[in-house]
């Protein structure tokens, strides 16, 4: 078995022929191969499900079997474990595999195993000695064909072939100061399998990151930081090309899980690294943030006012004007997409969290225990205290429930189970009263901005009696929460 370490870049067709007379590449002569693929699963796509591919391949005149077992990619980078054997098309032979348990479980189904899609492509080949290291670059150009229906491949891959991921990275900087280099996440076959189901573009949610006692907490971190890039990454097509506010909603989360995660670890984090990337992601967020507030008031809190005073002229004013507001706050986001310095911060960062080394010898549980304890401590004494606390202090409360939540999913494979749920239960249900009380006050700002502050606006009387309930029932929120013991 070989672990592959690669970094996957999407590019257009033009920056790919411009990219293949690099000054790097001007010297080193290029191979050139043809790639005919053809991947395989069960009717049940049970390989699919594991996130394992099983391919044959057509290398000229050779024809190879390969098995991958693929970890979440982030930032372009993915570390995948790769078997590789010479194969007669058609006949399937798992011996090279010399993971037990997986072998036996592909045996298991070599009868049920059908083709699912095609990939198709040509790829030219440059071996660069780069630093310490020495680097596959392939540009890759051709289509993914599945069920009559095709996609177009376009993309490069760096992979390392011995030395440090470190010269990865800086390869791929000098080749994006001169061309627009696109970190990917998203395989050939992954999409294969996209095109195989017809996948409509969704957004996605976060998923727990794989984090384990034994690591050390630079390395839960490594593991929970590239976990929210992931996020933010999958969202970020139904960013550029859909109308769906939720893909708003969860690129919002994400960063907000990121920056959380951040000053979470910001501890046993080199000064430099917490300094650099800290506030980097501020202004990206900023963005989300005002287009997510005009989505709730257009979604959430416009449609009730309007239900109860049909006739008003203050909701229809409102609707138009949140509207465009929308439309131009998600021109912001988009915007900010388009520009050459988000692909290298996604880069930068990428390449940070994997090279970042070991500080403080402390036990991840012991760091665990110490954090929670201590957002857990702070949430507590606004709790006990709210019924005396003022709208900005009410605030606090919001964001550093909002941090204990966040610290809790991050570490909740440390947690037991049995304990963990019911506590994360009691902090969703106060963390969403105290969400829609915020949305309130976002709200009553948003209105004033727009229509100017007056007595005479019925939406925003409307409004701070809303306001005014939610206060009054957060008190039912608070103490479910607080009879709760922190699960450690």
């Amino acid at each position: 078995m070989s672990t592959e370490i690669e970094l996957k870049l999407q590019l257009s067709p033009k920056a790919a022929t411009r990219l293949a007379k690099h000054p790097l590449l001007a010297n080193i002569p290029a191979q050139n191969q043809h790639l005919l693929n053809t991947y395989f699963d069960t009717p049940g796509l049970e390989l699919h499900q594991r996130r394992v591919a099983v391919r044959f391949r057509k290398k000229g005149w050779q024809w190879l079997c390969t098995v991958k077992s693929a970890e979440p990619a982030s930032g372009g980078l993915a570390m995948r474990s790769e078997w590789e054997t010479q194969a007669t098309p058609g006949t399937f032979d798992f011996s090279h595999v010399d993971n037990d348990d997986f072998r036996r479980f592909l045996e298991a189904r070599i009868d049920q195993l059908e083709p699912v899609f095609t990939t198709d492509f040509k790829r030219q080949i440059w071996h660069v000695p780069f630093g310490e290291s020495q680097i596959e670059l392939a540009i890759d150009r051709g289509h993914i064909e599945s069920r009559g229906l095709r996609l177009p491949i376009c993309e490069i891959e760096l992979e390392l072939l011995s030395g440090k991921v470190d010269d990865l990275f800086w390869l791929t900087r000098q080749l994006q100061g001169d061309h627009h280099l696109h970190p990917a996440i998203a395989s050939k076959a992954e999409r294969g399998y996209n095109l195989f189901l017809d996948t409509p573009l969704a957004p996605f949610k976060a998923r727990p990151a794989a984090i384990d006692a034994d690591m050390s907490p630079v390395g839960a971190f490594r593991a929970i930081a590239l976990n929210c890039l992931e996020h933010f990454q999958r969202n970020e097509q139904g960013l550029l090309s859909c109308s769906d506010p939720e893909f708003v909603h969860q690129a919002r989360v994400a960063l907000r899980r990121l920056r959380s995660a951040i000053k979470l670890f910001a501890p046993i984090l080199p000064a430099d690294f917490v300094a650099a990337y800290g506030q980097t992601w501020q202004t990206l967020a900023s963005a989300l943030g005002e287009a997510r507030n005009w989505d709730v008031f257009l979604s959430e809190t416009l449609p009730p006012f309007q239900a109860a005073f049909p006739c008003n002229k203050d909701g229809k004013r409102l609707q138009k004007i949140a509207q465009r507001k929308a439309k131009n706050a998600r021109k912001s986001v988009t915007t900010l997409l388009a520009v050459d310095e988000y692909p290298r911060l996604l880069l930068e960062f990428t390449a940070a969290v994997y090279t970042l080394g070991e500080t403080l010898p402390l036990p991840l549980e012991e760091f665990a225990r110490q954090q929670l304890a201590r957002h857990a401590r702070k949430a507590r004494q606004f709790a006990k205290n709210h019924a005396d606390l003022s709208s900005a202090e009410r605030h606090k409360m919001r964001i550093a429930f909002k941090k204990l939540r966040y610290t809790l999913e991050f570490l909740a494979p440390l947690a037991p189970p049995a304990k963990l749920r019911p506590y994360l239960a009691a902090l969703a249900r106060l963390q969403d009263e105290l969400g829609q009380i915020n949305d309130c006050v976002t709200a009553e700002s948003m209105v004033t901005k727009a229509i100017g502050n007056s007595s005479n606006h019925a939406i925003q009387a409307w409004i701070s009696g809303r306001h005014a309930l939610l206060i009054e029932r957060l008190d039912g929120a608070l103490q479910t929460w607080l009879a709760q013991r922190l699960p450690r």
